[in-house]
């Protein structure tokens, strides 16, 4: 699923992009997740790199579509951007934050449908991976997705591990376990969420994901290995 997100301060243009998303979800059998915002502040504040597509507009009233995505490009370089203008030469000025595209005000839904086409071939294009902006030592770092072992809920925390090192964030693992649907994570007991890529080996109660060991619990045991099966069948790298 890709998730979708519209930052534009007029109320009239949220719900006809909710409108056309919806319909190219019906249309293209494609499933997005989408996400509103009224100003560039209310995406860049607290900014988790969730995001595949970003339609931004570039004059808003706090902060402006292009110092909003100056500050998505310091933590997100791979997220897909469009600018929604009124005016096509403001658009120029996306080549410096990478921008893909952009659309002029008003919009048709099948000019819609060309960009947002676009968008999402692209959007696959990135690889079958995502980046988190996880925190540490004060501040927040890039990971990939394929660098995570495995996630840990422990003391109302999650414990993002991979090889060298590992994040601790405030969250929980179900919120977790959806954004990371697609990128073939899977729960081995109710505290664990492993990458299946990282799988090495697997015992009768126990699995390892790199160099550690972790336990099946009897409830995720038999849906942990059937998604282990069909992933491993299904030929991913």
């Amino acid at each position: 699923m890709l998730r979708v997100a519209v930052v534009d301060d007029e109320r009239e243009f949220r719900e006809q992009m909710t409108g056309y998303l919806s319909r190219y979800e019906k249309e293209e059998n494609e499933g997005l997740s989408v996400t509103m915002f009224a100003d560039g502040m209310d995406i860049t504040e607290k900014y988790q790199g969730n995001w595949d597509i970003i339609f931004m507009d570039i004059k808003m009233k706090h902060m402006d579509g292009m110092a909003a995505a100056r500050k998505i490009r310091e933590y997100d370089p791979r997220v897909i951007l469009i600018f929604i203008t009124t005016m096509g030469n403001y658009a120029i000025n996306g080549y410096e934050v990478e921008a893909l595209d952009f659309v002029v005000k008003p919009l048709s839904y099948e000019l819609f449908q060309v960009k947002m086409r676009r968008a999402v071939n692209a959007a696959k294009k990135q690889g079958a991976n995502r980046y988190l902006m996880l925190a540490v030592d004060g501040h927040r770092e890039r990971v990939s997705s394929d660098d995570v072992l495995y996630v840990e809920v422990k003391n109302h925390s999650l414990h993002y591990v991979t090889a060298g090192q590992t994040y601790v964030v405030r969250g929980r693992l179900g919120d977790v376990e959806k954004e990371l649907a697609d990128f073939h994570f899977a729960r081995c007991n109710q505290s664990y969420l492993v990458n299946l890529k990282q799988v090495v080996r697997v015992e009768k109660e126990q699995v390892w994901v790199g160099n550690c060991r972790l336990t099946f619990s009897r409830t995720w045991k038999k849906a942990f290995l059937q998604a282990l099966s069909d992933y491993l069948e299904a030929g991913y790298s």
